[in-house]
């Protein structure tokens, strides 16, 4: 930390999800370029960036096909409203997102950012039962997800999972949620072991479900894996049975796909690999490559014709944002999708390699669980591989952790003591290797 921009950093910004009173001590990068999957901080210095930029950056920096096509759109124009209006390069992407979504989903509502494309399905479900004109439906106001979710940070969509993120002053403004339990293995919140579990949690999932039937506006599921809440992968079949129980009472699905769109499971979208065919498919991160904040909302014709109607009947979607539809953000997104599917066709052999290096780590000292899903993995570090003991809290393993891992070029980012590895979709097999001996090496000295 020798720039002057370091100096500046810590005298006027507030960072999201960053205790300030360890950020100085934490090494933080100072990033002044990038070029393919490596950050260049102020002092010169190189890191594999092997989050992805937080999950997001799926060809690298500086990629040139994204430069170009946000190069071109600025010479016709950067941003027009899309609050009744329309712009040329998104309504162009809405056409093409439907061509490669889920069977069904026929229309795309653009918000800004992750938190609020699922804010956005949550208000449209919520909405559309209310003016169904069925006393019964009206009652349908509460929504399921699988505990230990996060959906994001607006006030709806926090309710869905992270609700201890808010103080109690909040509560009332919350959505009512009811949580299945998470299919947690490793630390299973029923108490059963991998060798004997039947799949107990999808099971009681699927009651709960049925016993407020009447009441459930909409199931949120994370398929396949659940990112923020540590990289918990879910059994075989689990999204599947989740989305049939909420079908079976009447119940609309939206899929988060949020982290998990775009590749990271080794298909377009995850939905395809779960089988899923939901009412609302949230999509953010990856839309534009990583170079630009966008979101959709794909949803069906059943839901769109809900809320048509004259104004006066006060059917409208009251929802939006200054910069929806961002003409800018279109153009990274189109580029994006032209990108997809060269390479998905690389991916296989990518997740393979990602797979052989991740199930090495199994053997390490301090490592008790890993878990992959695609190309996406979480590592859980533990004080004592035998008892699951944790390390105390205090502690702050996983970070320390990334700090060495930092040290020796490559930058990462933790959820408590789960390490997280989701690096970009064209990682090479060499860079692969750098990060796995880097994050192995951290590991050995910072766990000791």
């Amino acid at each position: 930390m020798s720039s002057p921009l370091h100096a500046t950093d810590l005298q006027h910004v507030w960072h999201p999800f960053t205790p300030h009173s360890v950020y100085a001590d934490e090494h933080p990068l100072m990033v002044v370029a990038a070029e393919g999957h490596w950050l260049i901080d102020a002092d010169g210095q190189r890191y594999l960036d092997g989050v992805a930029s937080l999950w997001c950056n799926l060809f690298g920096h500086r990629r040139p096909e994204l430069d170009a096509a946000i190069t071109a759109q600025l010479g016709r124009f950067a941003h027009s409203t899309f609050l009744g209006n329309a712009s040329a390069p998104a309504v162009e992407l809405a056409a093409r997102l439907v061509g490669v979504a889920p069977a069904g989903l026929s229309r795309v509502f653009f918000s800004d950012n992750g938190s609020t494309a699922v804010e956005v399905a949550m208000k449209m479900a919520y909405q559309f039962w209310q003016q169904t004109g069925n006393a019964a439906d009206a009652k349908r106001t509460r929504f399921v997800t699988i505990g230990g979710a996060y959906h994001g940070d607006t006030v709806g969509a926090v309710s869905l999972g992270g609700i201890d993120l808010f103080h109690e002053v909040y509560r009332p403004l919350l959505f009512p949620t009811l949580q299945a339990p998470q299919p947690y293995c490793y630390r299973c919140p029923l108490g059963l072991e991998r060798t004997t579990c039947n799949v107990e949690c999808v099971s009681i999932g699927e009651r709960m479900i049925a016993e407020h039937a009447d009441e459930i506006a909409a199931v949120v599921i994370e398929p396949g894996v659940q990112g923020a809440a540590g990289m918990v992968t879910q059994p075989d079949g689990f999204a599947a049975r989740i989305a049939a129980a909420a079908r079976a009472a009447g119940a609309l699905v939206i899929v988060d796909e949020v982290a998990v769109g775009f590749g990271r499971s080794g298909l377009m979208f995850a939905s395809e690999v779960e089988g899923l065919e939901p009412d609302f498919l949230c999509l953010a991160k990856g839309l534009t490559g990583g170079y630009l904040p966008m979101a959709a909302t794909l949803t069906t014709e059943r839901i769109f014709a809900g809320f048509l109607g004259r104004p006066e009947e006060g059917r409208t979607f009251f929802h939006g944002h200054t910069y929806t539809g961002n003409a800018l953000a279109a153009a990274a997104a189109h580029a994006t999708l032209d990108l997809m599917p060269e390479v998905l066709d690389g991916l296989p052999d990518t997740i393979a390699h990602f797979a052989e290096r991740a199930d090495r780590m199994r053997a390490l000292p301090h490592v008790g669980d890993v878990r992959r899903y695609g190309l996406a993995l979480g590592v859980e570090l533990v004080a004592d591989v035998a008892t699951r003991a944790a390390f105390p809290s205090a502690r702050r393993t996983g970070m320390r952790v990334c700090t060495e891992a930092k040290r020796r070029g490559v930058f990462l980012r933790p959820i408590g003591d789960v390490v997280i590895v989701m690096p970009p979709l064209t990682i090479t097999r060499d860079e692969l290797d750098i990060l796995f001996d880097t994050l192995e090496a951290g590991i050995e000295v910072a766990c000791g």
